[in-house]
């Protein structure tokens, strides 16, 4: 380990003491804005701070072992505990390179999910909302609260598109990568001679946007119409101008509610969807600046690319960026995605780590 990551740990471990300190009073626990803030400061200093002492721990033994090599009848003994520890040490290192990796500050963030029909007519909007219950399934498995935002149901079932709120810590971080065309190989239950159709939906992943710091909407920006809902809902529905559609003049942006018989509700919710819209399109114009530079393997947030093909008639994933396959579809389609967001996520630190080097 160079002199700069160990001064940079030492740094980390003398904070974390000040952050539980400032927990401790307390004028802190009395302001939720300041605990809130030191909470999360703290939760992401631990892991990097437990793993420093480890090492700490892991090199003084390591010292010991070699001290004891004067001694014959411990020499074997310390031969055996120097390689075990230089393993340990070797291996703390490099978690010590991922977990100093520079952090994206909406990783933590609640997510706006975006799906929508593409290619394929009907089949595309099933698809759709087979994507919407594996999300759904997965953030279950995770302890996410999902509420839906906005629907628009097509004729024959699923959905032509619909929105859903993902709450819960880290739900970003582990969700980003799904922004973009996933594809779908199979029979519609439509097709009476057994052929497979190829159809397609569009994810967008959009971090919570914070209505004090990140998105600043000027009223005078926007164009609010209501309208009566349309579809199932009873009579209720039907009779009041509930739905609200919001046209964000600048962007031409456009959000519709209409899942809630409230129209301050509606209004409500179509809002931190714009929001989340308009924090989503400063991002991506970051990092289409930041891609003419360096063209990441995962996390180009690319729309219009294909990233993922789902065959059912083989059983298989296949995510294109990284090239992997996974033949456990059904798991898969029920919320399983443990597996593959963690190699999206290795894989996005290994590029992180490539890019450190290369700036060397």
């Amino acid at each position: 380990m160079n002199e700069s990551m160990r001064l940079r740990l030492e740094q980390l471990a003398r904070r974390l003491e000040e952050v539980d300190a400032m927990l401790a009073q307390p004028e802190t626990a009395n302001d939720m804005k300041q605990f809130r803030q030191l909470s999360r400061e703290r939760s992401e200093l631990e892991p990097v701070v437990t793993a420093f002492g480890e090492l700490e721990r892991t090199e003084i033994d390591l010292k010991q072992a070699r001290d004891l090599l004067s001694d014959p009848e411990m020499k074997a003994m310390a031969n055996e505990e120097i390689g075990a520890c230089k393993d340990r040490i070797e291996k703390l290192e490099a978690d010590l390179q991922i977990l100093l990796l520079p952090k994206d500050p909406d990783d933590s963030r609640s997510v706006f999910l975006e799906i929508r029909a593409g290619t394929g007519g009907d089949e595309s909007a099933l698809f759709c909302g087979d994507l919407l219950r594996m999300y759904s399934r997965y953030a279950e498995r995770q302890g996410w609260k999902v509420e839906l935002m906005s629907e628009s149901p097509a004729e024959l079932g699923g959905f032509k598109e619909v929105v859903i709120r993902i709450e819960g810590d880290g739900v970003y971080g582990r969700l980003k990568f799904e922004s973009g065309a996933h594809r779908v190989q199979r029979v519609p239950e439509t097709e009476s001679q057994g052929r497979i159709h190829t159809s397609a939906c569009t994810v967008a992943v959009m971090p919570e946007a914070d209505e004090q710091t990140d998105i600043q909407i000027n009223p005078s920006d926007l164009r609010i119409d209501t309208f009566r809902a349309s579809g199932a809902g009873g009579q209720h529905i039907n009779k009041t101008d509930s739905a609200v559609r919001i046209i964000h003049l600048p962007t031409g942006l456009v959000v519709e509610c209409q899942d809630d018989r409230s129209q301050h509700r509606n209004k409500d919710k179509a809002m931190q969807v714009l929001a989340a819209r308009l924090k989503d399109r400063q991002l991506r114009e970051q990092q289409d600046k930041e891609a003419a530079q360096r063209k990441s393997l995962v996390g180009t947030g690319d729309r219009s690319e294909r990233i993922r093909t789902y065959n059912f008639p083989q059983g298989r994933m296949t995510d294109h960026r990284i090239n992997l396959t996974l033949y456990k579809l059904g798991a898969i389609m029920e919320g399983d995605l443990d597996e593959l967001t963690g190699v999206l996520l290795s894989q996005h630190q290994a590029d992180q780590l490539a890019a450190l080097a290369d700036g060397l």
